[in-house]
């Protein structure tokens, strides 16, 4: 992960008492910030800070290396995930540059996505001049009005005088408590003013502050931690759930010393994967509606379920209370307390610095002695893992999605950072990919935002720039962002694009079959005539391949994943494969689809009745 500048007050040479204009302004706090790679695509309105990125890129460059280059998408969408991707990846602040109007709507999906996974990130949008804000004017839009039910905070900079503060407080705010967006929308008139850069100093938010200054003071006490440990120690069956908030408080190597210390075994959600090592044997992998089946089971038999960082959703607690239903006392850490009870009442809780409470927790349980006896328990998942594997058709003639993603995984070992779109192949991915650390797996969980993928792998090569970047996508949800290929050799990144092509939007046509009786209403893209080796020829890939022979899987995807540069490869699929295990909405794990090659405990053989309209 990388480790960017954080500062509290000037940095060391930053041009204090200077004259410059508002756009130098902005360009000298990224600096500050530590930012070094910014996503964006110009306009008028945007125009003289993209000429200060310019000068300052000239200024400082050493040895033809620009300290923050302007990295240019096929659209400003995608410039918006290649952020997300960025900050995903490092765990720091991306940053987005765009013009007004079209500009900045343009990465209103992005920033949903991003306040919804709690990434932090900030847009930095133009503005028409302020006399011209409210007339209509050419690419006007009120952008504070968009972006303020979507984003963690917006401001509209009136004020020159405040902008140098105004920027610096949004990156505060974006990268500290829970993590999320923040909209700078700035007039084209504060960006040509001129006035003195002061070099520190942020804005007055008394309240934020004040509730970030209570979260950091409470610490878990001795009496807390006895607590934990009582309840603990009266389990026979105690269950990690980790979530995505985990890994946005840097907590991922605390909690697995929690696990490993004490025995206790883990699932993770969908935006928890790397949280705990999968390719260990306390790990039981994903959980919920396409997690493992033993994971679902292990939740079903656990009497102790401590929820970290994870929120109860409905993709994992799809009838809350028949979740964890044996356990007798439910845990929950987390930063938010909007979480706590919100979903799942929580019989002890704790709001707080995670990464702070679980090193506590594992001081107080070393120093106490503490062992449970969770050997029996142990034995069960071992057994549940072995007999509920995952499975798949491995007779089959065609192609199966699960055989390459099981090929690249073996490769890869885990090592790998995989960004997905949204789909059938992201639940393959999650469920078929091993991450041995954070940061790891990119893909949009709350928002489920196709398209995301691409970008995301692009902004994930900047911020890691020598790890092995993949994006797993799908035949319909790289067509969203299909322009970004051309940026993936316009900027020369090693980056491995495979498609999983079932000649349409996979995971509709597997709802449609399972629930509307196989009408495939307008997700059928079978007679769709796109060619996707030819278009990333035509967008510089020089290894573009297609694979659609079961035989050549192995030797295809090694010799994909080792080329040297980008490389692209579609892969065929069984256009029948479906994603099991699965959880209809609404459902508890009791009811879980296994589908033909993976056993079901319950003797109904899982399965149930889902109400259409709670599908999407």
């Amino acid at each position: 992960m990388k480790t960017q500048v954080r500062p509290t007050s000037a940095t060391p040479n930053a041009p204090s008492g200077k004259k410059m204009t508002g756009a130098d302004v902005i360009v000298e706090v990224l600096a500050q910030e530590g930012v070094d790679t910014i996503f964006g695509y110009s306009g008028g309105a945007i125009l003289p800070t993209y000429d200060a990125v310019f000068r300052y890129n000239a200024a400082h460059a050493k040895d033809g290396v620009e300290p923050m280059p302007l990295i240019v998408p096929a659209n400003e969408q995608g410039a918006g995930f290649m952020a997300a991707g960025y900050a995903r990846a490092s765990g720091e602040v991306g940053v987005v540059m765009v013009t007004s109007g079209p500009g900045a709507t343009n990465t209103v999906t992005p920033v949903r996505d991003s306040q919804a996974d709690s990434v932090p990130m900030v847009v930095i949008c133009g503005q028409v001049p302020t006399g011209a804000v409210g007339t209509d004017a050419f690419q006007e839009a009120p952008v504070t009005a968009v972006m303020g039910a979507v984003a963690k905070h917006v401001f509209l900079v009136t004020d020159p005088e405040k902008l140098e503060s105004t920027v610096r407080t949004a990156f505060e705010i974006a990268r500290t408590g829970r993590p999320g967006p923040v909209v700078i929308d700035i007039p084209k008139d504060v960006q040509n003013w001129e006035g003195t850069f002061r070099g520190e100093g942020t804005l007055p938010i008394p309240g934020y502050r004040h509730r970030l200054a209570q979260i950091d003071a409470n610490a878990l006490s001795e009496d807390r931690c006895r607590e934990f440990f009582e309840m603990l120690a009266e389990a026979k069956r105690p269950l990690i759930y980790a979530g995505g908030g985990v890994i946005k408080a840097e907590a991922s190597a605390a909690l697995r010393a929690l696990s490993d210390a004490f025995g206790i075994p883990a699932v993770t959600t969908l935006m928890g994967l790397g949280a705990i090592d999968t390719t260990t044997d306390l790990s039981l992998h994903m959980l919920g509606m396409h997690g493992t089946a033993y994971a679902n089971y292990a939740v079903d038999d656990c009497d102790l379920l401590i929820a970290v960082g994870a929120r109860f959703d409905d993709r994992v607690a799809g009838d809350p209370p028949k979740f964890a239903a044996k356990a007798k006392r439910v845990l929950h850490f987390d930063i938010d307390p909007s979480e706590i009870h919100k979903v799942k009442r929580a019989d002890w809780s704790y709001v707080g610095r995670t990464r702070e409470a679980l090193e506590a927790l594992v001081a107080y349980g070393t120093r106490e002695g503490f062992q449970g006896s969770f050997d029996t328990w142990h034995e069960e998942l071992a057994a549940l893992k072995s007999r509920y594997a995952l499975a798949y058709d491995r007779e089959s003639v065609l192609i199966q999605p699960e055989y390459v993603i099981e090929t690249m995984n073996r490769i890869t070992g885990g090592d790998a950072i995989v960004a997905t779109g949204v789909g059938q192949h992201q639940m393959w991915a999650a469920q078929y990919c091993d991450f041995r650390e954070p940061n790891l797996w990119l893909t949009s969980g709350s928002m489920g935002t196709m398209g995301f993928g691409l970008p995301a792998a692009i902004g994930a090569q900047f911020a890691e720039p020598d790890r092995l970047v993949i994006d797993v996508d799908g035949d319909a949800s790289i067509r969203m962002n299909l322009g970004e290929l051309e940026t993936v050799t316009t900027y020369d990144l090693p980056i491995k694009v495979l498609v999983l092509n079932n000649y349409g939007d996979g995971m509709v046509m597997q709802w449609q079959r399972l629930f509307f009786k196989g009408r495939l209403s307008a997700s059928d893209k079978s007679l769709r005539k796109k060619d996707f080796v030819k278009a990333a020829e035509a967008d510089g890939f020089e290894f573009a391949k297609r694979l659609d022979r079961k035989e050549d899987v192995p030797s295809m995807v090694e010799e994909f994943l080792s080329h040297d540069g980008p490389a692209f490869l579609e892969a065929i699929i069984d256009p029948q494969a479906s994603v099991y295990p699965m959880v209809g909405p609404g459902l508890s794990y009791k009811e879980m689809i296994t589908g033909d090659h993976i056993p079901n405990r319950y003797e109904q053989g899982g399965g149930g009745e889902a109400d259409p309209s709670e599908m999407f």
